[in-house]
């Protein structure tokens, strides 16, 4: 099984920005659902995480000494746009990269690209994850992305998905093709 995991609670998360390439630590809430995460998901023969701190520290929970950090599972680069707050986005870019996968916010990077490494690393982890449970922790988008790679969506589906804090999707990798099993699930 393909268990992604969003890392846990940041300051920036719990006032709604969009937090991209910035890296603001877990609150005392955000190391607490990384633990309980920890506790109750089945023991991974693999962590794989983000190269980001909030997602090395909630995998940290899973395997202190045995995580590998893999690039492909970094979050959005929302360029001039991180830090922001979804409302202060002006409407005609808000519209146009919601509808558009290959528009780049200045200084950014597009949904398309984000995809294309998502797949490429579900891919990578796929053979693994149908023998025993590999555990990625990374962040809203590259999360969504790799469940629009399992449900054959286009790109601009991620859209249309909340993903929590601290939230848990799997991916049952063993088939033909891949099969969302949940996705968001608090654990």
């Amino acid at each position: 099984m393909l268990i992604l995991v969003r890392h846990g609670q940041t300051a920036a998360n719990a006032r709604g920005l969009l937090c991209g390439r910035a890296d603001p630590p877990l609150t005392d809430l955000g190391g607490r659902q990384a633990r309980a995460l920890a506790a109750v998901l089945p023991r991974p023969s693999r962590v794989v995480s983000s190269p980001l701190g909030r997602a090395r520290a909630t995998a940290a929970a899973f395997a202190p000494a045995g995580v590998e950090v893999d690039e492909r599972w970094i979050e959005m680069d929302y360029g001039t746009l991180d830090g922001a707050a979804p409302a202060d986005v002006d409407v005609a870019t808000w519209s146009r990269w919601r509808t558009d996968p290959d528009f780049v916010p200045a200084g950014g990077e597009s949904l398309a690209a984000v995809g294309v490494r998502v797949r490429e690393a579900c891919r990578d982890l796929a053979s693994d994850a149908a023998r025993g449970d590999v555990v990625v922790v990374s962040h809203v988008s590259p999360i969504k992305a790799a469940v629009a790679w399992a449900l054959g969506l286009a790109d601009v589906a991620v859209w249309r998905l909340f993903l929590a804090d601290a939230g848990v999707c799997r991916i049952d990798t063993g088939g033909r093709v891949p099969r969302l099993v949940t996705f968001s699930d608090p654990g």
